[in-house]
């Protein structure tokens, strides 16, 4: 599972392919209730631009793989940078990649609480952010997700079915039985998730399979060309 998370092209490679477009894939360190890894969100951001980077013309980078998870502080195992630093990464990354000859830079988030980076977006040329509201929409409704967006905010059905269909060896047991929903979440950001709830699940991870994670992500593919175009 661990060299899925990082790109094995060599510097020759990266020449050869000469992609102006590069695919930079942020997670988070933080927990998922009892049965999914820590990683989960560094696990699914990685699947998205794996399975991007092979459908388009773009360079695949490793992965950020800890990033603003503060509202799961209350658990063990969950580490966070603050978002001025995140900001700065992703910012320093950018101009790298323009010194290389790379102008566009595609972030592949997988964490909610990155809010962040849309702010990146905003305030520079060159830059996008995947995927969109829209396109997760767009993805749950071809998978057939019976959970809303809005109650499945963590470890649920969506995220238990990625981690179903990219690595079932990474979920372990309890999901069948983990279904918790808390959709009144006005003071998340105020109190943390804790309050919300116990197990550090919010949403029907019960729901979850592999193939409606294969869908997600097939889904998702197909919408990251009309971000490729607009770049």
């Amino acid at each position: 599972m661990t060299g899925d998370l990082f790109p094995r092209t060599t510097t020759a490679d990266v020449r050869h392919a000469a992609a102006d477009v590069a695919v930079l894939p942020i997670g988070s360190l933080e927990q998922h209730g009892p049965y999914l890894p820590l990683v989960t969100d560094t696990v699914i951001a990685c699947a998205i631009a794996r399975e991007i980077a092979a459908a388009y013309p773009v360079q695949l980078l490793p992965p950020i793989t800890i990033s603003c998870s503060h509202e799961h502080a209350a658990w063990p195992g969950t580490v966070s940078i603050s978002a001025r630093t995140l900001y700065a990464v992703v910012t320093d990354v950018a101009e790298s990649l323009r010194r290389s000859g790379v102008t566009r830079l595609v972030l592949v988030n997988a964490h909610g609480g990155n809010y962040v980076l849309a702010n990146v977006v905003q305030e520079s040329a060159g830059l996008a952010l995947f995927p969109g509201r829209a396109d997760w929409h767009a993805a749950r409704a071809a998978a057939g997700l019976e959970t809303s967006s809005g109650s499945d905010m963590h470890a649920g059905e969506l995220e238990t079915s990625v981690l179903l269909h990219v690595d079932p060896e990474l979920v372990g047991p309890g999901y069948e039985t983990g279904d918790h929903l808390a959709d009144d979440r006005r003071h998340l950001l105020t109190t943390g998730l804790a309050r919300y709830s116990e197990s550090g699940v919010v949403g029907r991870p019960s729901l979850a399979s592999a193939r409606k994670g294969e869908d997600l992500l097939r889904s998702l593919t197909g919408s990251f060309g009309q971000y490729l175009a607009v770049l």
